[in-house]
C-alpha cells in the first residue's frame, strides 16, 4: 500500500537525515551526564554546547541567550509566566493577539485567574495584527506583548519588528513564538527587536520533545522548574542531550538552506494553489495574503463542504489539516478563522496544506487530482 502524500508540516515535520546522523552517536555511545566533569560528561557538555552555538547562530544571538526547553509549548509557559511573575509589581497587563496558538492563550487565561489583565488584539481579515493597535493597547500597567512570528494555520507573518520597535521605546518587554517560522522565513531577534523567542524543533525536521527560548542578555524571568544548576541555572534537569544535539543540527541545516528552501517552497504552494483554482475556480476562497504569509503554507476554504469530513476521506491519499471540527450536530470553526472574520459557509470548509522540504512537484500534481476528485465527487 503506497502512503499517502504528506501536506501537513505545518503539525510536524520528518527528522532530516543530517539531524538523525548527527544525533545517532549520542544514542549508541556517547552517554555521558553534562554536569559530569568526567571524560564522558565532557563530551556530551561539548555537544550541547555545539548546539546551542548552532541554535544561536540560526536567530543572530549569542549562545548564551539560549536555554533549551522541551519544546515550544514550554518555552510559551516559560516567557510569559517568567516575565509577569518576575514583574507584578510593575504592572499586571498583557497584550497577546487573538489568533495565539494555545500555549500562549492558555497560559494567558490561567494569569487572568491570578489578576493579570489580557488584552486579545483583533487581525484582518488577512490574519494580520493592526500595530497602531498594539500601541492604543498598551497602558502604564503592560509589563508584556506577545505576538506570534507567523501563524500555524493561516501562515500569515505578523509585523513583529514594527511592534518591536514600540515596544522597546516603551521597555515593554516583547515575546513572540516563532516555531512555525524557522527554516520557512529569516529570523533575526536583533532586528526584530524581541526579548524573547520560543522555537519547537519538530517544526524544523528535529525531534519531538526539544525546543529553545531566547532570553535577551539581561532580561531576568521567575523560574519554572527548580533543581540544580543546569542551563546557566534557568532550568534545572538534566540535558537531553540526544535531542538537544539533533535541534543544533537542524538548525544549522536550516540556516544553511533557507534561501533556497524559501523559494522552492513558494514555488511548490503556488503550484498547489494555481492548480486547484484553475479547476474549482470560484469553489475556493483562498484565506490568507500569499505575499504576507509563510511561503509552504496555503489555507484555502471549499464551498460546500465540512473540512475535517473532508480530509477524513482524502486522508488515503492526502494528508491535511481542517480549520474546523465537527461536534455532533454543529461545527466549531477556528478561533483563528474566527478572528479573521471568515463568513461560517466559507470557515466550515477551511484546509489547510503545507509543504516542506520533502514535498516533490510530482506529489503537488498528484495532489491536486486527488483534492480535485474528491471535492467533485462530495459536491455531486
Amino acid at each position: 500500500m503506497n502512503k499517502p502524500i504528506y501536506l501537513d508540516y505545518n503539525a510536524t515535520t520528518p527528522l532530516n537525515s543530517e539531524v538523525i546522523g548527527a544525533m545517532k552517536p549520542f544514542l549508541e555511545e556517547h552517554f555521558g551526564n553534562p554536569s559530569s566533569t568526567n571524560y564522558y560528561g565532557t563530551i556530551t557538555k561539548n555537544a550541547v554546547e555545539k548546539a546551542r552555538l548552532q541554535v544561536a547562530n540560526l536567530l543572530g544571538c549569542s549562545a548564551n541567550e539560549i536555554v533549551f526547553t522541551s519544546g515550544g509549548t514550554e518555552s510559551n509557559n516559560y516567557a510569559i509566566k517568567g516575565i509577569a511573575l518576575a514583574n507584578k509589581h510593575k504592572g499586571n497587563h498583557i497584550i497577546i493577539s487573538a489568533i495565539e496558538h494555545p500555549a500562549v492563550i492558555e497560559v494567558c487565561k490561567y494569569l487572568e485567574k491570578l489578576g493579570f489583565s489580557i488584552t486579545y488584539l483583533a487581525v484582518n481579515n488577512a490574519g494580520c495584527v493592526n500595530v497602531s493597535d498594539v500601541e492604543k493597547a498598551i497602558t502604564n500597567n503592560t509589563i508584556l506583548i506577545s505576538v506570534m512570528h507567523s501563524n500555524n494555520e493561516v501562515g500569515a507573518i505578523q509585523p513583529i519588528q514594527d511592534i518591536g520597535f514600540i515596544a522597546n521605546a516603551k521597555n515593554i518587554f516583547f515575546h513572540t513564538d516563532a516555531a512555525q517560522s524557522l527554516g520557512k522565513v529569516p529570523v533575526n531577534v536583533k532586528l526584530l527587536g524581541v526579548d524573547l523567542l520560543s522555537l519547537a524543533g519538530h517544526k524544523l525536521y528535529a525531534p519531538k520533545g526539544i525546543g529553545a527560548l531566547y532570553i535577551k542578555d539581561g532580561v531576568k524571568l521567575e523560574k519554572m522548574i527548580h533543581g540544580a544548576g543546569q542551563e546557566n541555572g534557568l532550568r534545572a534537569g538534566t540535558e537531553n542531550v540526544l535531542e538537544i544535539v539533533g535541534l543544533g543540527k537542524a538548525c544549522e541545516v536550516a540556516l544553511r538552506d533557507l534561501d533556497k528552501n524559501i523559494i522552492r517552497l513558494s514555488q511548490l504552494r503556488y503550484k498547489l494553489y494555481q492548480g486547484l483554482k484553475e479547476i474549482l475556480k470560484d469553489n475556493i476562497l483562498l484565506n490568507s495574503d500569499l505575499k504576507l504569509s509563510l511561503p509552504n503554507t496555503l489555507n484555502i476554504s471549499f464551498k460546500g463542504i465540512i473540512a475535517n469530513n473532508f480530509i477524513h476521506e482524502l486522508n488515503n491519499n492526502v494528508v491535511a489539516s481542517a480549520g474546523a471540527a465537527c461536534h455532533s450536530d454543529t461545527v466549531k470553526i477556528s478561533h483563528v478563522l474566527h478572528a479573521m472574520k471568515i463568513p461560517e459557509i466559507w470557515a466550515k470548509g477551511a484546509v489547510r496544506f503545507s509543504v516542506g522540504v520533502s514535498t516533490s512537484e510530482q506529489e503537488i500534481e498528484n495532489s491536486i487530482k486527488h483534492i480535485v476528485n474528491l471535492y467533485i465527487l462530495k459536491t455531486k
